[in-house]
């Protein structure tokens, strides 16, 4: 054991002691002091060899004024200062999809009384929206009477008007478009859809029924007519237009009386 304390002391044997760290201490002391008393030749400022904070730095640079990241207009950059596509200058949507209410109502009166002169310019406009909703009604109507001919309507519909298109195209002089046939075929089966929402409460097959559905036919047919001859300018031609209309929505009274 005593050899081993020996070895242990040994070990750990060093020179260092308590006179030579005051002493080192001192000597730091006096040379802080050495070069705190140096100035430099330019006044307060620091040299260039001691390290200086970066808030030194910012406290001696001067402010930036401008604002960032917004950039100075240039002519090269767009600008859309006074555009004119806002929501406020959008017409109405239903102008865009080409739905007037105003016109439809005048449609439909003029439908709806045979004797009043029909306006050819709001008559030639290819307007869906009322033929759409009153195919819709005769299906419904015929639905609720038991009778499920959605089928044989729109199919109807279609063959009909492609062929009083081809037959206008060929008496009129000026032609005319598949969209004003539409329209005007398909606001003159309002009458159609009267008689059918009557047949939901009684019944037509009988004489009167039959004498109710022939004054139907003559009522859709001389509406047609007329308003195709003042949209088309084919005076004295009402008769031969009357007859294939006629002819068309008497189909459509047989879906509704049988």
């Amino acid at each position: 054991m005593s050899n081993f304390e020996q070895f242990y002391s040994d070990f750990y044997q060093s020179n260092y002691t308590i006179d030579n760290q005051e002493e080192g201490y001192s000597s730091y002391r006096s040379n802080e002091n050495l070069y705190g008393s140096e100035k430099s030749p330019l006044g307060d400022q620091p040299q260039a060899d001691t390290f200086i904070p970066s808030e030194m730095h910012l406290s001696s640079q001067s402010y930036y004024t401008g604002q960032i990241l917004q950039p100075t207009y240039s002519p090269n950059t767009l600008s859309y200062i006074g555009y004119g596509d806002s929501f406020d200058d959008e017409p109405p949507l239903l102008e865009e999809l080409g739905i007037n209410f105003d016109h439809i109502w005048q449609k439909t009166l003029t439908v709806l009384n045979p004797m009043k002169p029909a306006d050819g310019s709001i008559m030639n406009e290819t307007d869906l929206t009322g033929p759409i909703v009153f195919c819709l009604a005769l299906g419904a109507t015929l639905l609720l009477a038991g009778k499920v001919h959605f089928s044989y309507v729109y199919g109807m519909s279609a063959i009909g008007c492609l062929a009083m298109y081809m037959l206008l195209n060929l008496m009129s002089n000026t032609g005319v478009s598949h969209g004003c046939v539409a329209s005007v075929l398909g606001y003159c089966l309002l009458p159609i859809v009267i008689l059918s929402g009557s047949a939901v409460v009684f019944s037509l097959q009988g004489t009167l029924g039959t004498l109710l559905a022939l004054l139907v036919v003559g009522w859709c047919s001389l509406s047609a007519s007329k308003i195709f001859t003042s949209a088309l300018a084919m005076e004295g031609q009402q008769l031969l237009i009357a007859y294939p209309c006629a002819l068309l929505y008497g189909l459509f009274a047989l879906l509704t009386v049988f």
